[in-house]
């Protein structure tokens, strides 16, 4: 097999694995314990928050664990909005974001009456900050944009926005769930709020994520019970999983420029080796290396994706987290409206430093000779 589909999940890598089985094998206990057991299990806990903190350059009190990238984007905008609705009731989020983010906004809108803009990209599917700033009131609480698009590979003006927003009284979500482990992300030196990550988009485990909130931020908790997480997040630490994003996000941190500079080398090969086929890039603007989206004119991409896979190639068409179903790009409509073509044409191949160059080079040979 041929894996092309880290946008949707990456592999564990065996020091992560290493890290987790030890904590498997050798600390049961409660976090909430107070003796000896506990205590050393809780000790796990100070120390993944402070290794996740270490990579933001943020204090580890503002990391809240949680199950995922969506379980922290909601928890940063449901709890924040509910928490803070009489400051206003209007958010401002972009058309491209991930469905977390979307249904999550959609639930304020439909259930407690916010108003929320959805933004769509410009004609050429280009986002500057001005989009945001010509909708801003005086009653927007909260803006929400994702950093990396996960179907595109897109990056969004965060910090343009971030420095528009320091003076408004907005909140100022980012979903860096692509981003991180990847590219440089310094919340407090982009003036982000709340930022969510989830472990297993940087060969962590699934399951686990955090959100980075601004101190002294209020917001709702989504999930209730005990007093874990600074009584932000109830439920018993899912132990082994902390301290595997953990180690996978330090170990991402410290090789991340040399992982760059592969995946970076991968997309320039697969389009050197594609430039005799008819095909077409979704890019739009300034980009990460590690998410390609290809549009193959004429050729329908449910059809395209059956034969790769017969063929032992893993790719997708975009977002995985649609139930399974192949249903046309919500990121590309935005862009190109509900009738265009192109919404069934398109594939997504996304690499990480684990991606061989000779996997590039036989899935192209395999797409030419299989799939077109």
């Amino acid at each position: 097999m041929i894996y092309l589909d880290n946008a949707a999940t990456t592999p564990l890598l065996p020091e992560v694995v290493e890290a987790m089985t030890d904590v498997l094998v050798n600390n049961f206990g409660n976090p909430s314990s107070t003796h000896r057991f506990g205590r050393q299990a809780s000790q796990i806990v100070r120390q993944a928050r402070e290794t996740v903190a270490q990579a933001l350059h943020v204090p580890p009190g503002t990391i809240t664990f949680t199950s995922g990238g969506s379980e922290s984007n909601s928890t940063a905008l449901i709890g924040y909005a509910l928490a803070n609705r009489q400051k206003g009731k209007h958010i401002i989020t972009t058309a491209i974001e991930h469905p977390s983010v979307l249904n999550a906004l959609n639930y304020l809108k439909s259930r407690y009456g916010f108003d929320v803009t959805f933004v769509r990209p410009q004609h050429d599917g280009s986002f500057p900050a001005h989009l945001i700033k010509n909708l801003l009131r005086e009653d927007t609480l909260l803006v929400s944009m994702m950093m990396a698009n996960n179907e595109t590979g897109q990056l969004l003006p965060i910090r343009e926005v971030g420095q528009l927003l320091e003076n408004h009284q907005a909140a100022f979500h980012v979903d860096a769930v692509q981003a991180i482990g990847k590219i440089p992300v310094y919340p407090e030196d982009l003036k982000i709020d709340f930022l969510s990550a989830s472990g297993h988009k940087f060969h962590g485990p699934k399951g686990v994520g955090f959100l980075y909130h601004r101190p002294k931020l209020q917001f709702d908790s989504i999930i209730h019970g005990g007093e874990q997480e600074e009584k932000r997040r109830a439920g018993t630490e899912n132990l082994h999983s902390l301290i595997g994003m953990a180690k996978a996000l330090q170990l991402a941190t410290e090789n991340m420029n040399n992982n760059y500079l592969h995946v970076e080398k991968l997309k320039s090969l697969l389009l050197q080796d594609l430039s005799d086929v008819d095909c077409y890039t979704h890019e739009f603007g300034p980009s990460m290396p590690h998410v390609v989206n290809l549009g193959f004119p004429g050729r329908n991409h449910d059809l395209l994706l059956t034969k790769l896979d017969l063929s032992g190639v893993a790719i997708s068409t975009g977002s995985a987290c649609t139930a399974g179903t192949v249903e046309p790009s919500h990121v590309l409509e935005a862009v190109y409206g509900s009738q265009s073509p192109q919404l069934k044409e398109n594939i997504r191949v996304s690499f990480s430093e684990l991606t061989t160059e000779d996997e590039v080079h036989a899935f192209v040979k395999i797409l030419k000779e299989r799939a077109l």
